[in-house]
């Protein structure tokens, strides 16, 4: 387990989530990289993040189903893991679940009240970009910085790049949106998206 935080609850370092991995997929993974011209490594050795373990610990608390991590380039290049989410897309027909773990909205430092409008100036932009046909959605978030609030929304990206990634692997999709709140910790805007 990686606790990649500060200043949280006790009882949220003392997570175990032991979900097996899958080298065949691992391997499939840097395959699939490869052919687009990605290069990728592998670290049998490295733990979960909490980019996989809190979403996973919640959707499937049993620990049950394989589980393949992968990070983040540390470019943050919105183009570049758009990428390589469409280098990963067949996999979804190999029966594997991409999951882009993040959040709409990501500035601890004005959590409450003070987020109010600038989450919900950021998430309406994101729904607006989302709904739209895959060329014209790409552009705009490959653009995401141009967006209202959106360095007030993600001081740094790394919460809202992963975003990328699914959207690239379900390039043609069309997204719903089966998550939306405007009173989170007070008073943020935030969503989730789906796509296929």
């Amino acid at each position: 387990m990686i606790y990649d935080y500060g200043g949280f609850p006790e009882s949220t370092y003392q997570v175990h989530y032991r979900a097996p991995g899958s080298p065949t997929v691992a391997h499939r993974v840097v395959t699939l990289a490869a052919k687009a011209g990605i290069t990728v490594k592998t670290d049998s050795n490295r733990g979960f993040d909490h980019g996989t373990f809190v979403p996973l610990s919640v959707a499937y608390p049993g620990a049950q189903i394989p589980v393949v991590q992968l990070s983040m380039n540390k470019s943050y290049s919105p183009e570049a893991h758009y990428q390589l989410g469409k280098a990963l897309a067949p996999l979804r027909n190999e029966g594997v679940l991409i999951i882009g773990s993040g959040s709409s909205f990501h500035n601890l430092r004005i959590f409450g009240p003070g987020a109010r409008l600038p989450s919900q100036a950021f998430d309406e932009w994101l729904t607006e970009t989302m709904s739209l046909e895959s060329a014209e959605r790409k552009n705009r978030l490959l653009r995401w910085e141009t967006a209202p609030s959106a360095r007030l929304a993600h001081p740094r990206e790394d919460h809202l790049i992963p975003l990328m990634v699914i959207t690239g692997a379900a390039e043609m999709e069309l997204a719903t949106r089966p998550y939306h709140e405007t009173e989170f910790f007070g008073g943020i805007t935030m969503s989730s998206f789906r796509l296929g």
